[in-house]
């Protein structure tokens, strides 16, 4: 028996058990059995890795052949199986002659040639097997994003036949260095809207304080273009932040890359989407939208278009910045720290109150239209702000609005004094930590008291509103919350068509 590691359900922040592959060979005619919850992928490496075997000038046993995916109770995916499956039987068959075999993690599906091709998820294994403390052996052509965690500890291999010869000592590779660049994120610019003041304010403050933003306007009036301009004035992402987010993204059906090291996620799910889709699942679960946007941006356009069932969804992780899916065989949790921005019309044609009349939507019709989205969704979105259509003196208009280098100059300013001052963003402050530091004057106290008895506001939206004009406080470098920020928070609250 011998045995061979592979990292495989490792998650940013989040601990999932290695796949061990033990191997049996016994006398007996010749069968190759693989046991230990493989799917079909896995069933099929036997021909792989048979016809790669032989391929590369080894022997195959001609004896029964046991291997187990232990723990027994994991379900097992993917093609990233191969190569340590290959390298268990050839050590098993005394073709390896290796002692520090436990030393290293295998990962890499192989051609019947023996050459190795690249797996989804190397950098979210890669975190698996840092925190092993092993080294990595994997495909050449995703071992780059896997040196983005572990520095001198992958080695990138192009077959099964060169993997063998490391491990027999006949010819070392050497780890690889990652390639370092200096290029910085590329985003769409802020300059490159057009007027819209207030919208351009309400998401410089989404921004700085890490709030949700509904954009409410007719069409063509910027909606998607400031939504898409919000990553680029978030703050720089840390180093524990981009790993965390390359990760999740790296267990994507497209995978990480290398250019987008740094970048905040911006995901623009299609009105169609499902609920599966945007909050992950499946029978063996996978992460969703809201985990792909992780420490990035969600964007939904056109919010009533989607099924209201879908919606519902978000209501939990927008609260808890995670999304636990159960199903019958197991269970999994995987992060959702994302802003979420949505767009929508007025009404169903879209001009409601156009001077123009253009609008011809009946009440009824307009009721039913806003009705798609509940109450309980509308209220944990912080900000409802109007985007009205431009007027003709302001798209011809030459002059640029502020770019976004400019504008993100602010936000890091003010995102760096809430962490100095509570350890996090100011979206996250709750309970007594948002009674200490939304300390508020008694002309704010008294005006935010009054708008929530006239408004009929609720206790979430009563602590949106103080985080709001937390922000806004910080973004003008005050201490205490005084009137003024108060009534722009409130403003901001209630300048859409709802609470």
């Amino acid at each position: 028996m011998a045995l061979a590691v592979v990292a495989s359900r490792a998650l940013a922040g989040l601990h999932a058990p290695e796949v061990a592959v033990e191997v049996h060979l016994a006398n007996g005619l010749p069968q190759f059995t693989i046991v230990g919850l493989p799917d079909t992928e896995v069933k099929e490496s036997r021909d792989r890795v048979r016809a790669a075997i032989l391929n590369s000038g080894f022997e195959f046993p001609a004896r029964r052949i046991t291997v187990n995916l232990a723990p027994a109770d994991l379900p097992k995916d993917s093609g990233r199986f191969d190569l340590p499956i290959a390298i268990g039987i050839l050590v098993a068959a005394g073709q390896i002659q290796c002692p520090h075999l436990a030393d290293y993690e295998f990962a890499g599906e192989l051609a019947l040639s023996g050459q190795l091709r690249s797996v989804r998820g190397a950098l979210a294994m890669a975190c698996q097997t840092r925190r092993a403390g092993r080294a990595f052996m994997l495909p050449r052509d995703c071992a780059q994003e896997a040196v983005l965690v572990l520095a001198d500890q992958v080695y990138a291999v192009d077959s099964l036949l060169q993997v063998c010869a490391h491990l027999n000592g006949t010819q070392l590779c050497l780890p690889i260095t990652v390639n370092q660049t200096d290029s910085r994120p590329v985003y769409p610019d802020l300059a490159d809207v057009k007027g819209q003041g207030a919208a351009r304010y309400a998401l410089e403050i989404a921004a700085a304080g890490g709030h949700s933003l509904l954009l409410v306007g007719p069409p063509g009036t910027g909606k998607s273009m400031l939504a898409s301009r919000l990553p680029g004035i978030l703050p720089t992402m840390n180093e524990e932040e981009a790993l965390e987010a390359a990760s999740v993204q790296s267990l994507g059906s497209q995978g990480f890359l290398l250019e987008q090291w740094r970048q905040r996620p911006f995901r623009a799910p299609h009105h169609t989407a499902s609920a599966v889709a945007l909050v992950g699942g499946g029978s063996d679960p996978r992460p969703g939208e809201i985990s792909l946007a992780h420490h990035g941006v969600l964007f939904l356009d056109e919010l009533p278009e989607f099924d209201r069932k879908v919606l519902e969804v978000l209501r939990e992780p927008l609260e808890s910045k995670v999304i636990h899916i159960s199903r019958a065989s197991r269970q999994a949790t995987f992060p959702a720290d994302f802003q979420l921005v949505a767009a929508m019309n007025p009404c169903p044609c879209g001009y409601l109150g156009q001077s123009s009349g253009r609008c011809q939507c009946t009440p009824e019709q307009i009721a039913r239209y806003v009705g798609k989205l509940s109450g309980p969704l509308l209220d944990r979105i912080d900000m409802h702000v109007q985007v009205p259509a431009l007027k003709a003196d302001e798209l011809t208009s030459a002059e640029a609005g502020e770019a976004s280098d400019l504008v993100r100059i602010r936000v890091q300013q003010a995102r760096n004094v809430q962490l100095q001052r509570q350890g996090c963003s100011n979206s996250r402050l709750s309970g007594l930590a948002l009674e200490q530091y939304a300390a508020a004057d008694p002309a704010a106290l008294a005006l935010l008291a009054g708008a929530l008895e006239k408004l009929g506001l609720s206790a979430r939206s009563y602590h949106r509103i103080l985080r709001i004009a937390r922000t806004v406080a910080d973004l003008e470098g005050k201490v205490k919350l005084e009137r003024h920020h108060m009534l722009q928070a409130i403003q901001l609250r209630r300048s859409g068509f709802a609470a």
